[in-house]
């Protein structure tokens, strides 16, 4: 038995995205605390590029890497598992595989993806929140093409090389470009039996504009660099629900697709024990300006699953963004070792780095400077190189991950479109 944490804080953390590993990396080597990461997945991966997994420009490998590789000597535990139970009384958590003692209790548990209750597109479409979504997405697309080659019918096959994509923002937008460079540079040359084969890219949003939180200037660029790269654009359009290969709208218009990805919300995760009255819009966590949950003074949340009011430039709370759960992930870190020396705490206020996506392989957007300066075409896109690629956790991540970009900007292609399949779902059908 570990006796040299007895007398130590014992701090565990929740989830092991932005905002957990970088209140982990504030705190390594601290004396002061017995601190344990709980994630379900053993690696920590890189969300925005998420969709380039999907598309097969980059290898999962790229944007992942093990916990317990970057807790080597850390002072940091790691444990696989999965949050089933909170109990604030005893101060224990119950696991998948067992339970823990706490003394303060951090959340960093992010969202999953919002469905808005329509329970035909959570059963039929493709969403994209993590690294398994990734890889069933581009197993999923690439097993449709291999479908199209041998399929006769002319509608039918319209149908399964027409792709709609719910949800303007920037995932929605970046895969959309992303589908729609495959489409221009390499259906013909990888699937000569569909050229001249009939089939669309749609992306739809029920906002009037793309990329809805950045501004007017991006979201006119978004909406004509996609349609220059023969994405048809759909907007003020709700989908209203998707089953038989038709996608459906209030309106009453329909799209005829085999292949549906949903990137249009996301929501909290809940977890017993955690009460109602500490839970605010879209089920986040209601936080004081120290990120402290409504009701509790041992209990944390930081990053998307996060609702802090007291910022009042975002009085609705922050955005869900990289930035934001990295910074408040950093700002706690940091104000727990204050903790440790007695030392008071300081409040988080969230700097503004700004917005940025990308579309294609030559074009993004940005908006800086909390707005004030907006970047297109090459500028914006090596903005979006350098911050993505500065990001990432590990410089094998970095060197890989250029590596990719540069083949896949060079030669507009790449050799990632391979179907693996585990023992449990090696069907083709």
């Amino acid at each position: 038995m570990d006796t040299s944490s007895t007398n130590k804080e014992k701090i565990l953390v929740i989830g092991g995205g932005f905002a957990g590993l970088n209140f982990a990396q504030q705190l390594f080597g601290n004396k002061a605390y017995d601190i344990t990461l709980i994630d379900k997945n053993n690696y920590n991966y890189f969300t925005p590029l998420l969709y380039q997994v999907a598309t097969s420009f980059l290898e999962p490998s790229s944007i992942s890497y093990p916990f317990r590789k970057l807790f080597r000597n850390k002072g940091i535990r790691f444990r696989l598992a999965e949050l089933q139970k909170v109990d604030t009384t005893t101060q224990t958590v119950y696991l998948s595989d067992g339970e823990l003692k706490y003394d303060h209790l951090v959340f960093a548990t992010g969202t999953k993806t919002n469905f808005f209750g329509k329970e035909s597109v959570q059963k039929n479409a493709i969403s994209l929140k993590e690294i398994d979504d990734a890889l069933s997405m581009r197993n999923e697309l690439l097993r449709t093409l291999e479908k199209a080659v041998i399929e006769k019918d002319l509608v039918e096959r319209k149908k399964l090389l027409t792709i709609v994509i719910a949800g303007g923002g920037p995932t929605g937008v970046e895969v959309a470009g992303m589908l729609a460079e495959m489409r221009k540079y390499i259906l013909a040359k990888d699937y000569p039996e569909l050229k001249g084969a009939e089939g669309d890219i749609y992306i739809v949003d029920g906002l009037p504009v793309l990329l809805a939180p950045m501004s007017d200037k991006s979201h006119k660029d978004a909406y004509d660099i996609l349609a220059k790269l023969g994405v048809k654009i759909k907007l003020n359009a709700f989908v209203d629900n998707y089953e038989n290969g038709q996608v459906k709208f209030v309106n009453g218009d329909v799209i005829d697709t085999r292949t549906f990805i949903w990137a249009a919300g996301v929501t909290g995760i809940t977890f017993d024990g955690i009460p109602e009255t500490s839970l605010g819009p879209g089920k986040r966590m209601v936080t004081d300006v120290y990120n402290r949950v409504k009701g509790f003074n041992n209990v944390w949340a930081i990053g998307d699953i996060s609702y802090q009011q007291t910022d009042e430039v975002y009085p609705k709370g922050h955005p869900q963004l990289a930035q934001p759960a990295i910074q408040q992930g950093t700002t706690l870190g940091k104000n727990f070792r204050r903790l440790a020396k007695g030392q008071p705490m300081k409040p988080f206020k969230y700097f503004d780095r700004g917005d940025m996506a990308i579309i294609g392989r030559n074009h993004a957007v940005a908006d800086l400077l909390k707005h004030k300066l907006h970047l297109r075409g090459f500028l914006a896109l090596m903005s979006w190189l350098f911050i993505h690629v500065v990001s990432l956790v590990n410089y094998t991540n970095k060197i890989r991950t250029l590596y990719n970009w540069m083949v896949a900007y060079l030669t507009k292609d790449q050799s990632l479109r391979m179907i693996f399949r585990s023992g449990r779902s090696g069907q083709l059908n």
